[in-house]
């Protein structure tokens, strides 16, 4: 029988050898939220909501590229937190690492030293593991929410914070009406694929990467490889995962897919295949990457500094990969 430990750095719980994810604390919700169906306490406001991230996390990624694409660049404000990490938690070192989104960490709005702050100022008994992103209320001075499926569906509903859309990367007017990716006649599809995707792939790669027995490393790595074989024959058949239009699946997929070969086919043991090597999912995250505004949300050199610099046990010299730094600009020859 293994013990179950936690890791004082991930807070992970690690029952039976298994990684298991810490749930999100903050579920408040801006406008109408929709598992009550009536307003959730937090009025939809231009200029009162801030989204905290590091362009590291693919859970963070996923809330940049909706905040991008439904065109809440002058409605809600972002800042960066630092790609590496110690234990400590998420920092604002004050430092710039790159040029563009994401390359300089400072919290504008307060001046704070660590994402934890706010987290002791939103609630002060909170003794959980400290992660981002985090959507922050600047009138209340409290956290709304900080779980990423919950922040990216409010960024595209019309009757949330997706009121407040402008115009898109692409041209299209979305002025007070979102951004919709969860159609009401797809979402039974959207949420089935939307399960299997956290689990096995999203997640899969960590449950793989932090597994602490040989079973458990294997379960998590043939889950991985089975759903990845699987989309690969989903878009084989349709251009996106629930079919000829684009939706919410695609984008929590995509920070997953575009990180695989540079940090977990190596980093976390991923390596049955890269994803280079399916013809259909690297035309499609090629299409997604290539999709107008998303590029400059990719901070590569963060997310691989993040991975390699951060899990010592993993990577305990601190080496990074030069390679393999796939062509993302080829054409992705998906319509």
């Amino acid at each position: 029988m293994v013990v179950a430990m936690v890791d004082p750095v991930m807070g992970r719980e690690l029952d039976s050898g298994e990684f298991r994810r810490q749930q999100s604390h903050f579920r408040d919700w801006v406008g109408v939220d929709p598992r009550r169906g009536e307003p959730g306490g937090y009025p939809v406001q231009a200029g009162r909501y801030h989204l905290y991230v590091s362009l590291a996390c693919p859970w963070c990624h996923r809330t940049a590229i909706l905040r991008e694409l439904a065109g809440l660049g002058e409605a809600v404000g972002i800042s960066y937190v630092a790609p590496f990490r110690d234990e400590r938690g998420w920092a604002f070192t004050g430092e710039r690492f790159a040029d563009g989104p994401g390359g300089e960490y400072v919290d504008p709005l307060h001046g704070w030293a660590f994402m934890s702050e706010g987290y002791r100022r939103s609630d002060p008994g909170f003794d959980g593991r400290i992660t981002v992103p985090v959507l922050w209320d600047r009138q209340s001075e409290r956290i709304v929410n900080n779980e990423s499926s919950d922040i990216v569906r409010m960024f595209c509903a019309p009757d949330s914070l997706g009121a407040l859309s402008g115009v898109a990367p692409d041209g299209t007017d979305l002025a007070g009406g979102g951004l919709e990716l969860y159609p009401p006649e797809l979402r039974d599809e959207i949420d089935a694929i939307n399960e299997r995707v956290y689990e096995t792939v999203n997640n899969g790669v960590y449950r793989a990467g932090f597994a602490r027995l040989q079973d458990a490393y294997e379960r998590a790595f043939a889950e991985l490889f089975d759903s990845l074989q699987w989309l690969e024959g989903l878009l084989g058949e349709r251009r996106y995962l629930a079919g000829e239009r684009i939706t919410e699946a695609d984008w929590r997929l995509f920070p997953t897919l575009v990180r695989f070969d540079e940090v977990y086919h190596l980093h976390f043991r991923c390596n049955r295949r890269r994803i280079v090597e399916y013809p259909n999912l690297w035309g499609y995250t090629r299409e997604l990457y290539q999709w107008p505004g998303v590029a400059a949300t990719v901070a590569m050199d963060q997310i691989k500094r993040h991975y390699y610099t951060t899990h010592d046990e993993l990577n305990p010299k601190r080496i990074i990969p030069v390679g393999p730094a796939p062509d993302w600009l080829k054409p992705h020859g998906r319509g």
